[in-house]
């Protein structure tokens, strides 16, 4: 590589350096209100407004992060409230109890809705729920099914019944939509199992939400047993038991129903005026919707496979510049996303094991042992690297069997054009100089001068040489070639 050339790689490289710092700083800014004269207009427009929040999706760092922001825009806007549309199948511990921190830290009330109907807040929906300041639900909306599942490296909670009558309905996990109307639960391995991990797991629950429970006033004993055993309640059910404060068709029945009603914001009770109140709509911004890509654990996957292999390549090739600059930055992302995600250090390491192996088979003689095993390990790594039971949370199959594929057939083609390398001719050095032909430039019969694959060389011979007579190399001794004339005229070449 010429100096020229290697400048302009070393400033593209330093430029896309800079643009990636420059990203990391925007994910990582955590955006403050621009100044106090526009927080007292933004207050003077929103105090009629409320803002709305819309989540329908699983519980994630990306969900987390857009439901902060949007508390800390709305109270910077002034609204006189929030509503939290809410419809998710549940979702992962940490960014749940983020969510509910941002909540009950909020200098607003906040109204968790959990609509449209259909709509469901199973799991952590439940817990987020009974953090609101005000609890409503749409007609055919469910909740609960609050058992806590295998997350971030916990074992799975075994089914051990509490109660041994076979006539009993049993709740189906995360999964509340597939409960019925009414209340159906599965009982947990703290009433009467389980290993030790599993009862703290359901022991830490079960006082979690009765916490918030006993601090919104609603029904802890329910509360309890949507985690103990996994119960679930329709919406009508739910206002029946104190579970919700209300049931409303839409955001317009919403805001007249809790108008007049009394709550208590960071220990100051307050009156709700929403009669006729407008909604501001709060949207994911850029930020959200690329911490929700980035996050994506099919998106982390593929990250960190593409930065393994870059290094790969750059370390295979020094000099490249391209592979080695992409595969940094490939991976430093991957472990930005996979350090907010429930990830198995064991299927990590099954992974890494797996590469390692399929590289060794390029240059051990293992008659396809490392390889086989390098594909093994790497599938099973990938199927185990996110350890969750939350299918939203989990490598899609289909990419885990076509990134395992790939992998191996890469490897199987580098090792094919490896060994058909090692069996080839000799093409260069000096092996391959060694029964070159070439032509004499002059006549002599001791030292003299040779032309070999259009180069110049010394030479040395034990048998004249015409000029312009073709000769073979016989040996080379440093810089000297020693020669021997061509005598058939067969032989001769150009």
């Amino acid at each position: 590589m010429t100096s020229a050339a290697r400048d302009r790689a070393l400033r593209a490289v330093l430029l896309f350096s800079l643009l990636t710092c420059g990203l990391v700083f925007a994910l990582a800014e955590t955006p403050e209100v621009a100044g106090s004269a526009a927080n007292e207009r933004g207050a003077a427009s929103g105090a009629r407004r409320a803002a709305l929040l819309t989540v329908a999706d699983a519980i994630g760092p990306a969900t987390a992060d857009y439901v902060q922001r949007g508390l800390r825009e709305a109270a910077a806007r002034g609204n006189a409230l929030v509503i939290l549309e809410l419809d998710t199948p549940g979702g992962l511990d940490g960014a749940m109890r983020d969510i509910i921190r941002a909540i009950l830290a909020a200098p607003i009330p906040v109204v968790v809705y959990v609509a449209p109907s259909g709509a469901r807040a199973a799991s952590a929906g439940t817990y987020i729920l009974y953090a609101a300041h005000v609890a409503a639900m749409a007609p055919a909306t469910n909740l609960g099914a609050a058992t806590p599942v295998q997350i971030g490296g916990l074992p799975s909670l075994p089914s051990t019944p509490a109660d041994p009558s076979p006539e009993g309905e049993r709740g189906e996990g995360d999964d509340a939509a597939k409960n019925p109307p009414g209340e159906a639960g599965r009982p947990s391995p703290a009433a009467g199992g389980g290993d030790a991990m599993s009862r703290k797991l359901v022991n830490d629950a079960i006082a979690y939400i009765r916490g918030l429970a006993q601090m919104r006033g609603r029904n802890a004993e329910w509360a309890e047993k949507a985690v103990r055993e996994g119960a679930s309640l329709a919406a009508e059910a739910a206002l029946a038991a104190n579970v919700i404060d209300l049931v409303a068709v839409d955001r317009h029945a919403l805001l007249e129903q809790i108008d007049g009603r009394r709550v208590v914001v960071q220990g100051v009770e307050r009156t709700l005026a929403t009669a006729g109140m407008t909604l501001d709509v709060i949207a994911p911004d850029w930020r959200t919707e690329l911490l929700a890509a980035i996050a994506s654990p099919n998106v982390a996957y593929i990250l960190m496979l593409l930065g393994i292999y870059g290094l790969f390549f750059e370390l295979a090739n020094p000099g490249a510049i391209f592979p080695g600059v992409f595969g940094a930055i490939s991976l430093m992302v991957a472990m930005f996303a996979l350090q907010m995600l429930p990830v198995s250090y064991v299927g990590l390491g099954l992974i890494l094991l797996g590469i390692a192996f399929m590289v060794g088979e390029l240059f051990v003689p293992s008659f396809g042992a490392l390889g086989i095993g390098g594909v093994i390990a790497f599938a099973i790594g990938s199927v185990i690297l996110f350890d969750t039971e939350a299918q939203q949370f989990r490598v899609s199959l289909p990419i885990i069997v076509a990134l395992t594929l790939l992998s191996a057939g890469f490897f199987l083609i580098a090792l094919r054009a490896l060994i058909k390398a090692r069996e080839g001719p000799v093409v260069s050095g000096q092996e391959q100089l060694v029964t070159s032909r070439g032509r004499a430039l002059e006549d002599f019969d001791d030292v003299g001068q040779v032309r070999v694959h259009g180069e110049i060389w010394n030479a040395r011979t034990r048998t004249p040489v015409r000029a312009g007579q073709a000769i073979r190399v016989t040996a080379m001794d440093g810089l000297t070639l020693t020669v021997e004339p061509i005598e058939s005229t067969a032989e001769e070449t150009t």
